[in-house]
């Protein structure tokens, strides 16, 4: 394995050509070869409650294979072929990731976050012609079934329902009997059919080509057309293959997997790339993070399983940061890898302080399979930067115009960022969604996808994020569509125009809320219309937080909304309020404005109350603006 340290580690890596490195034509083979390197070697632990991490169930390489092969068989069986959909409504269990690479020997797999809404679920179904449905069985407080089986009747190329009792991991627990329909679907018990399939090999013949397509992804659009991100074979076996030569992946390392495995951040990072250099994950709990007893457990468990890695969205970084870690030993843990939204630099400071455990800041979107950079684990690791790209894929920063041409830009220009290779995914599912995606450089080469993000890329190689182009607002690492919100609000007869934006949140990273402007001689209020927000929105993530009516919405020369303006109030706003709280703060000014290094930079006026030291107003100062991802300029007198 290489050390990386700076772009000329990843370059030295590159000279190697890619067609010599004799790459796994499937995520089905990527899987059995990390399984050779030792067949009795830990492929996955699973524990169901946090205070009872020790109480789990294991399953070696072997038996992992074999279950793959079970779970193919009986999705052969049931008639599942390739180029078909199963789509798959679960928490993070065993049978959830035997279904997402079972699911893939066989035919396609549909991951969808439980969390969604039938309306949603239905939507995403269709778009993709789901043949297939695998869901929770019915399980006291949990309305998965309810949902899941509300929606069978609403997409009819669904001809089975393969139903996971929860049950089957406790003891003694009774399991009421399914229905044998649900409108035009059969339904089987998961454990039941599965356990009818042989382990040692697959009952059917099938030759799996690297731009097969192996999953559909959902990325947001839960109204409408759908936007499904499908990815072939190819795209999975890099995005696992090449992040791991990074991050020296190898036996013997334990992968914790607490996010949700709808989700690719979960699927590839703490799935693919460990069973693919024959590591160990840990899957815990069936809600990962959100089980409420996996904090205050989180470091006995790092003990317990000597866990090497994990990977979390920075509310996981702030929510430890309030766990001490006592008498713990924790010396397993190498890294801890954080994406999907800027990480505070108070928040990255305080846990490296307290815990002596590094953080990799990184990059990656569906569209590019997971991972496109990460910042170097024996480097130098910059803050707010989002590291190298990763050896293999390529990622630059380009002014792009309308009609998909662009010219690269030098360093440290802010343009999109655009990525190219392997790992980028070959469209969506629904042609709608492709068009200006794709982007030719003055300089040659194939289409470059254009993330959506904005950024720029310094003199070393490191990149960093300015801002998103596309408007996604991240809430716990979570992505929500403005659309989302905006398209229900629209059919309000009060509501001429409606824009969600993000609010900085110190816990969240950021909450949704919406400015609404009235159509004349029209009358609401805000509490009316967050009523009404609460009813129609399908995704309860995306409800907003406040709904503030404005006068005129601000709108640039050609008259569309400029919601980076509306942004700068957000942010202005929260800081504000948050610094001028402050006993040793006597009044505080914000200001948000745009800039071209940073995209947005903050600066801020403060003047400390009476009788407080220089020191001691800016240390509480820091304290409060380390919790946000912001570039700031501050004054104190």
């Amino acid at each position: 394995m290489a050390r990386v340290a700076t772009m000329a580690d990843i370059e030295a890596i590159e000279q190697i050509p890619l067609a010599e490195q004799n790459l796994p034509a499937s995520t089905y083979e990527a899987i059995r070869r990390g399984a050779a390197i030792n067949p009795d070697g830990v492929a996955l632990h699973f524990f169901l409650q946090g205070d009872m991490y020790d109480k789990g169930v294991s399953f070696t390489y072997r038996e992992w294979v074999g279950a793959l092969h079970q779970t193919a068989n009986m999705f052969h069986a049931l008639g599942l072929r390739p180029g078909e959909v199963v789509t798959m409504i679960l928490p993070n269990l065993p049978q959830a990731f035997l279904t997402i690479f079972g699911g893939e020997i066989a035919g396609v797999v549909g991951p969808i976050n439980p969390l969604l809404e039938p309306e949603a679920f239905a939507d995403i179904m269709n778009a993709a012609k789901s043949k297939m449905l695998v869901t929770l069985a019915p399980f006291p407080d949990v309305d998965i079934w309810e949902k899941a089986s509300a929606v069978v009747e609403k997409v009819p190329t669904v001809e089975t329902v393969v139903a996971v009792d929860l049950a089957d991991f406790i003891p003694g627990m009774p399991k009421p009997p399914l229905p044998e329909t649900i409108a035009q679907a059969r339904v089987v018990d998961f454990n039941a059919e599965m356990k009818k399939q042989p382990p040692e090999k697959l009952i059917f013949q099938r030759e799996i080509k690297p731009d097969d397509t192996a999953s559909y992804f959902h990325t947001g659009g839960t109204t409408g057309a759908p936007k499904i991100a499908r990815h072939t074979h190819r795209n999975e076996v890099m995005d696992a293959w090449s992040p791991g030569i990074v991050l020296e992946v190898g036996p013997g390392q334990v992968f914790m997997c607490g996010l949700p495995l709808y989700h690719v951040n979960a699927v590839i990072v703490t799935g693919l790339i460990p069973w693919m250099y024959g590591a160990t994950v840990l899957l815990a709990t069936p809600m990962g993070y959100r089980d409420k007893t996996i904090f205050p457990n989180f470091w006995k468990i790092v003990e317990h399983y000597k866990v090497t890695f994990f990977s979390g969205v920075p509310t996981v970084y702030a929510g430890l940061l309030h766990v001490p870690i006592g008498d713990s030993d924790v010396s397993s843990l190498r890294y801890a890898i954080c994406g999907a939204a800027p990480m505070p630099v108070e928040v990255f400071k305080e846990f490296e302080r307290r815990t002596g455990i590094r953080i990799l800041e990184g990059y990656g979107l569906t569209e590019g399979t997971c991972v496109s950079s990460v910042n170097p684990p024996h480097g130098e690791r910059r803050i707010g930067s989002i590291g190298f790209r990763i050896p293999y894929q390529e990622m630059t920063i380009a002014q792009v115009a309308d009609g998909g041409k662009g010219r690269p830009l030098s360093a440290n220009e802010i343009g999109a960022v655009l990525i190219r290779g392997d790992n980028v995914f070959p469209g969506y599912l629904e042609a709608i969604h492709n068009k200006n995606i794709w982007v030719d450089l003055e300089d040659g080469g194939g289409p470059w996808l254009n993330t959506g993000d904005l950024g720029r890329q310094d003199e070393d190689g490191y990149f960093w994020l300015t801002g998103r182009k596309k408007e996604l607002i991240i809430r716990g690492g979570h992505n929500i569509d403005p659309k989302t919100i905006e398209d229900p609000m629209h059919r309000h007869p009060a509501v001429a125009i409606a824009a969600a934006v993000g609010r900085p949140d110190a816990r969240v990273g950021e909450v949704p809320v919406v400015y609404v402007q009235l159509r004349p001689g029209a009358q609401a209020t805000p509490a009316e219309l967050l009523a009404f927000a609460q009813q129609h929105v399908p995704e309860r993530a995306a409800i907003p937080k406040q709904i503030i009516i404005i006068e005129q919405m601000p709108v640039t020369a050609v008259g569309k909304i400029f919601k980076p303006a509306l942004v700068r109030m957000q942010i202005e706003e929260v800081l504000g309020a948050a610094l001028n709280a402050l006993d040793e703060v006597a009044s505080a000014r914000v200001q948000a404005v745009p800039s071209k290094l940073h995209g947005t930079e903050v600066r801020i006026a403060i003047t400390l109350a009476e009788g407080v030291a220089g020191k001691a107003g800016e240390e509480a100062v820091q304290r409060v603006l380390g919790q946000f991802a912001f570039h700031y300029d501050l004054t104190i007198a």
